[in-house]
C-alpha cells in the first residue's frame, strides 16, 4: 500500500510537471463557472471520547447465614425478583430445634415465676398477720409495764408479756426477711426469662437464615444455588443486579480530568443498542490512577428510564459502549464534504493560487461535521477553494 501511495503522488507531481511544460509551450486555459471561497477557521465543540462498559449501580451477591442443604431454589438466571421475594430455601431443622429448646425454657421459668408470686403473696399475708401479732404484743407489754410499775401485776406475769413482744418482733423480722429472699430469687428468674427470650429470639433469627429473600429489586445474573448442595457462609449462591440503574464505566486518560468534572454531560452510544446516543453525566471519578495506562475511571450515570423493563435500551451489565466528553471548544478548518476529490486512499481540493491558478491539493480529513468535514492538513486558514464546478476544473487552469 505504501509504495501505491508513493507511486500514485510521484505520477500526480510528474503529472503536474508535464503540465508545467505544457505551460510554458502553450497558454494556460481559462474557465469560467467555478465558484471560489476563502477557508476560515471556525469554532466547533471539542469532544473527547473514550470507551467503556455498562454496569449496574447496584450489585448484590447472596449467601447464607448458616450451613445447611438447600431443599428449593424459585429463581432462575434472567428472572425479575422483587424485595423480599423468597429465592432460596436451607433446611434449618437444627435452628428450629433450638428454638422449641428455648421456648420450653420459657415455659418453665415462667412457671417458676409464677409460683415465686404465689409465695411472696403468701408471704406478704403472713407478714401482715404477724405485724398485728406484734402491734398487740407491744400495747400489752405497755400496759403491764404500767402496771408494773404500780404493783398491780406481779414480775413473772410482766416478763412472760416481754417474751412474747420478743416473739413477735422475731416473726415480723423473719417475715421480712422471707419476703426479701423471694423478690431476690424473683429478679433473678425475671432475668432468667429475659435471657430466654434473647436465645428465642436468636433462634427465630436463624430460623429465618433459612429463607433467603431479594433485598432489592432486580434481575437474577448469576446462579450457583442447586437443589441438594450444601450451602454454607460466605459461598455465592446467586447474584442479583438492579435493572433500573445502570451507569458505564470508562478509563479517561489522567491530562483530560482538567476538562471533565463530576457533573459533566456525556454523550452515550451501546452498540449493541443500535446508533442512537442518549445523555448522561459523569457522578464518580475514582480518585487511584492506574500506573499502567495513566487514566482513571469515570462512572457516567445512565437515565433510568432507559432502563427500565420494555423501554428501547434494554441496559445489561457487560455491554460496550461509548461516552463522548464535551470539553469545550476548538477552532478547526472546514470545508464540504461534496468537494473533495477522492482516487484510492488520496483525498485532494482544488486550491487556486494568487494568480488565479488551480491547483490540486492532497489533504488529511478528520472529524465529519454535517456537510462539512474537518482539514487536518493540506490546506491553511485563507487558502482559497473551488467549492461549485471541479469538473470543469483541472491543474494548471486560470479561474476567470
Amino acid at each position: 500500500m505504501v509504495i501505491s501511495l508513493i507511486f500514485l503522488i510521484a505520477m500526480i507531481i510528474s503529472c503536474g510537471k508535464r503540465e508545467e511544460a505544457v505551460v510554458h509551450k502553450s497558454a494556460p486555459v481559462s474557465i469560467q463557472g467555478v465558484k471560489i471561497e476563502t477557508v476560515k477557521a471556525s469554532p466547533v465543540p471539542e469532544d473527547y471520547e473514550a470507551v467503556g462498559t455498562v454496569r449496574s449501580k447496584t450489585t448484590t451477591v447472596l449467601s447464607s447465614k448458616t450451613m445447611g442443604n438447600i431443599l428449593a431454589v424459585h429463581v432462575r438466571e434472567g428472572d425479575r425478583v422483587q424485595t423480599g421475594q423468597l429465592l432460596i430455601e436451607v433446611d434449618d431443622r437444627d435452628s428450629r430445634v433450638q428454638l422449641q429448646k428455648a421456648r420450653a425454657g420459657l415455659r418453665e421459668v415462667q412457671d417458676v415465676l409464677i409460683e415465686i408470686e404465689q409465695n411472696m403473696r403468701a408471704a406478704e399475708s403472713g407478714k401482715e398477720a404477724v405485724e398485728a401479732g406484734k402491734t398487740l404484743a407491744l400495747a400489752t407489754f405497755n400496759r403491764y409495764q404500767a402496771l408494773l410499775e404500780q404493783r398491780s401485776v406481779s414480775q413473772q406475769e410482766f416478763d412472760e408479756v416481754q417474751a412474747k413482744l420478743k416473739v413477735a418482733e422475731a416473726e415480723v423480722d423473719r417475715a421480712g426477711r422471707m419476703l426479701q429472699a423471694l423478690a431476690a430469687k424473683k429478679s433473678q428468674v425475671l432475668a432468667k426469662m429475659e435471657q430466654v427470650k434473647a436465645d428465642i429470639a436468636r433462634a427465630q433469627i436463624y430460623v429465618g437464615y433459612g429463607r433467603i429473600t431479594s433485598p432489592i429489586d432486580g434481575i437474577v445474573v448469576s446462579k450457583q444455588a442447586e437443589i441438594g448442595l450444601l450451602a454454607a457462609p460466605g459461598v455465592p449462591l446467586l447474584t442479583l443486579e438492579d435493572h433500573f440503574r445502570y451507569r458505564l464505566e470508562v478509563p479517561v486518560e489522567e491530562s483530560m480530568l482538567k476538562k471533565i468534572r463530576v457533573g459533566t454531560p456525556v454523550k452515550i452510544s451501546i452498540d449493541a443498542l443500535g446508533p442512537q446516543e442518549f445523555s448522561g453525566k459523569v457522578t464518580e471519578i475514582v480518585p487511584i490512577s492506574d500506573p499502567a495506562s495513566r487514566s482513571l475511571t469515570v462512572k457516567v450515570d445512565l437515565s433510568d428510564e432507559k432502563g427500565k423493563p420494555g423501554s428501547p435500551l434494554a441496559l445489561r451489565s457487560g455491554l460496550y459502549g461509548k461516552a463522548r466528553f464535551s470539553i469545550g471548544q476548538k477552532q478547526v478548518i472546514q470545508i464540504p464534504q461534496k468537494i473533495i476529490l477522492q482516487q484510492g486512499q488520496l483525498v485532494g481540493v482544488f486550491v487556486v493560487d494568487s494568480s488565479n491558478t488551480v491547483h490540486l491539493r492532497l489533504i488529511k480529513t478528520g472529524k465529519p461535521y454535517g456537510d462539512q468535514i474537518e482539514v487536518l492538513s493540506g490546506i491553511n486558514d485563507g487558502d482559497r477553494i473551488i467549492v461549485e464546478g471541479m469538473e470543469k476544473a483541472k491543474e494548471g487552469d486560470r479561474v476567470q
